[in-house]
């Protein structure tokens, strides 16, 4: 199904998209994601609404609450280049609470952007822009080019920014296109221009895979900018980020028409939630991976400056998740919730938010019931053990000893 497909006229009649970006201060990158949300639209012949991760409105479960109303359908499209922390735990948590809170909604989570052909395309467009500033020709000069991505601590991130270096160098006449990151992880981007002047090529462009024009990339400019001037022999320049270009819309329809019919292929074979890699044995498994998303979620939350920024709110000082997947919401999942909650609601010392969770990797020895941040895992939980985890641990941090099933 190619990008500009559309599926037949009465199997959208009651479908709408939720595009999903991650949230800004600055209001410039939230419009963009507006408007790549209203071209899509244009382009798909059904709503399209414009969500956020975190940092703007609406966030993810309101927008999805705002669309129950009128479709029976929503499919999820992540606007993320690559596969992070975000694009493998944070969204897919807030859609399977989504998910809980609207039973009567199908609804279906697309992947990120990826290494897409269009995006190739665009990317050697952008080159040609700077090639053109620089007054240079890659048949004729040496041209070197730098893609710079922001950088991850996701390795299987990271080695798609390389992929995408390959596939921009693979068929053109650059003399070489080389990888680096503008934090994070290495090489970066200071450490790589020097490198790529022992070549001495006659000119470099500086390519900033970003979405937007915000401060991630005005970093790289001035990084193009520092290494022409030090370097005289070489030409350098920083192109623009990937912007609203409609080639976007061509990748964003290609993830749309995966995820609406349950074809989404997610990088697993090297996603170090999923296996071990060499650094990143801790990082294994949803218990982990549900931890992290939950980390990062509160770290947002937890500010100063509540009274100055709307979106941002006090956290609480743990948060529980109870597993509701199909093997512990068998077991009695649901009821330990809601005694969970109850218990909590009676308690005068307890500063807690407790809420469903998708599957945490540990079936067949549920109901499971984390508490965050203390990294410990209840196991095998009923009804009666709910107030003696809200009474001992919530209350009084006394961990309850014998319905411990593991601790992180």
């Amino acid at each position: 199904m190619t990008a500009n497909a559309k599926a037949s006229p009465a199997a959208l009649d009651d479908e709408a998209v939720l595009l999903v970006g991650h949230g800004s201060r600055r209001e410039k990158s939230n419009e963009q994601v507006r408007t790549l949300a209203a071209d899509l639209e244009g382009r798909l012949g059904i709503p399209v609404d414009a969500g956020f991760l975190e940092l703007a409105e609406p966030a993810i479960a309101d927008a999805i609450a705002g669309l129950a109303s009128t479709v029976s359908r929503v499919t999820v499209v992540q606007l993320s280049l690559f596969a992070a922390s975000h694009v493998k735990n944070d969204v897919p948590l807030a859609v399977q609470r989504a998910r809980s809170d609207h039973s009567e909604l199908t609804i279906h989570t697309g992947s990120h952007l990826g290494a897409h052909p269009a995006l190739v395309d665009l990317l050697d467009d952008r080159a040609a822009a700077v090639e053109a500033e620089l007054g240079v020709d890659r048949e004729v000069d040496d041209v070197g080019v730098v893609l710079c991505a922001r950088g991850s601590s996701d390795p299987d991130a990271n080695s798609d920014a390389h992929k995408l270096a390959r596939l921009l160098y693979e068929g053109r006449s650059f003399d070489r296109v080389d990888t680096s990151f503008i934090g994070i992880t290495e090489p970066r981007l200071e450490e790589t221009l020097h490198a790529m002047a022992k070549h001495r090529p006659d000119a470099v462009v500086v390519l900033p895979y970003m979405l937007g024009d915000g401060v991630l990339t005005g970093r790289i400019r001035d990084g193009a900018a520092e290494f022409d001037e030090a370097y005289p022999y070489v030409d350098a320049a920083a192109g623009d980020p990937l912007g609203t270009d409609t080639r976007l819309l061509d990748v964003l329809g290609d993830r749309w028409q995966e995820a609406r019919t349950e074809s989404v292929n997610m990088s697993c074979d090297t996603c170090k939630y999923k296996v071990e890699l060499d650094g990143y044995e801790e990082d294994v498994g949803g218990a982990r991976a549900m931890l992290r998303a939950l980390t990062h979620q509160e770290s947002h939350a937890d500010r100063d400056d509540v009274d100055e920024d709307p979106h941002m709110h006090d956290a609480p000082e743990k948060h529980v998740a109870v597993c509701t997947n199909q093997t512990c919401a068998a077991d009695g999942s649901p009821a330990v919730l809601e005694r969970l909650r109850q218990e909590a609601r009676d308690s005068d010392a307890c500063d807690v938010r407790i809420t469903r969770s998708s599957c945490l990797g540990r079936c067949g020895d549920g109901p499971m019931v984390a508490v965050y941040p203390d990294g410990v895992w209840y196991g095998g939980v009923d009804r009666t053990d709910a107030e003696r985890i809200v009474s001992s641990h919530l209350d009084r941090d006394r961990i309850v000893s014998d319905i411990v099933d593991q601790t992180l």
